[in-house]
């Protein structure tokens, strides 16, 4: 028994079709099939039915190669962006930092996942040695303060200390060790920047110490050590200059003891000042400044808003400045191999980046919401941050 032929209508479409009972009961079995794979088909691509996919949990917010990104940790790392003295960011700046500091946690955890492929995750030697040259500075309840200040214990620290070291041997790898300056490119990029070496008055490389007799909104050197009154001052002016005496490193107790917050985490280093410049400090400074030797310490001088004590690192004397001048050539190779570096890190963080597979939740979040999170924008009061 054979299908009959099928009859259109006058537009070609399909008006009905004869067949025998058996031919009937085959093609509904057909359609059925069909129905039901195209229907889990859907499912699959929508997102539930069949097969449904796997919520994540509501504390984590990111996930890259199956390893969770969590609500806490994007915490922690946001709290110590935000100054605890500052005003309040508002719910658009908090979400804002929060994505970024996310972004960040993202790209380290994809660089841990290939440093460990490579076996250059660092070892328990490596943290431990980094971990007392970060804690050296610091009497035991410094530090101990300085942790809880910032809302860490010492196992969360060792863990951000292997996390780092890890990705700086990857990077030193897979990165630094491609860059290569040569002499043309010092040479092009001399001949292309001369201006930049002509000296137009003398310079002064300066290093200060400083000490206010007030207490200071935040205090950012490595001793949290901060004078509160005039008698406060003078005593530790005193306590300086005695260690500094006594043969002390200058930029050592610039970093546990100045008041300058801009200043502490460089040694106290100022940079090259013009003289110009100094013509608009404090006469007595100045005067300083221009009658001491390279590698002089100055005595503590009592100025208006406190107390300066100076270190001149160097002077330089107006005028052009050969390409073979030994701090011209170092200026031009540190310049040109921090550019590479940018450039290498970031093609190299691309492509780390395709090869990863990454789930980003509060994102999705964020613009489910059109940017309002209440939730994901509420974060406790910013903690100190840990001054290494």
């Amino acid at each position: 028994m054979g299908l009959e032929r099928a009859s259109f209508d006058d537009q070609g479409k399909e008006a009905r079709l004869y067949t025998c009972p058996e031919a009937r009961q085959c093609a509904a079995r057909l359609v059925r099939s069909v129905a039901s794979v195209a229907l889990c088909g859907l499912i699959l691509f929508g997102g539930a039915g069949c097969k449904q996919q796997k919520q994540p949990s509501p504390d984590v917010w990111a996930t890259v190669n199956g390893q969770d990104i969590k609500h806490d940790e994007v915490d922690k790392f946001y709290r110590t962006r935000v100054s605890p003295e500052g005003q309040e960011p508002s719910q658009e700046e908090a979400l804002s930092l929060k994505l970024n500091v996310l972004d960040e946690l993202i790209n380290n955890e994809i660089l841990l996942e290939r440093a460990k492929k490579l076996n250059l995750e660092a070892s328990d030697g490596e943290v431990e040695d980094k971990f007392t040259e970060l804690k050296s500075p610091y009497t035991e309840d410094e530090f101990q303060r300085q942790l809880k200040e910032r809302g860490v214990s010492v196992d969360d620290l060792k863990r951000d200390l292997r996390r780092q070291l890890s990705i700086q041997k990857l990077l030193n790898r897979e990165v630094v060790a491609k860059i290569t300056i040569t002499d043309q490119d010092v040479s092009d990029f001399y001949n292309a920047n001369k201006a930049q070496f002509n000296v137009a008055e003398p310079q002064f490389r300066i290093a200060q110490i400083v000490v206010t007799p007030r207490k200071e909104p935040q205090v950012r050197n490595r001793k949290n050590d901060d004078a509160t009154n005039e008698s406060e001052a003078q005593r530790k002016v005193k306590m300086l200059m005695d260690r500094l005496n006594s043969g002390a490193d200058f930029a050592q107790l610039a970093m546990d003891y100045s008041e300058d917050m801009n200043t502490t985490t460089t040694g106290g280093d100022l940079g090259y000042v013009p003289e110009s410049a100094l013509n608009q400090s404090d006469p007595a400074l100045k005067k300083m400044v221009i009658a001491m030797k390279p590698g002089q310490v100055s005595p503590a001088l009592q100025v208006k808003d406190g107390y300066r004590i100076l270190k001149l690192v160097a002077r330089e004397s107006p005028g052009q400045r050969g390409i073979t001048d030994p701090q011209v050539q170092q200026t031009i190779r540190d310049t040109l191999r921090n550019r590479k570096e940018q450039l290498l890190r970031a093609a190299y963080l691309a492509i780390a980046r395709d090869e990863a597979r990454v789930s980003n939740y509060l994102a999705e979040q964020v613009i489910e919401a059109a940017g309002k999170l209440p939730e994901a924008a509420k974060t406790a009061k910013p903690v100190k941050a840990f001054q290494p």
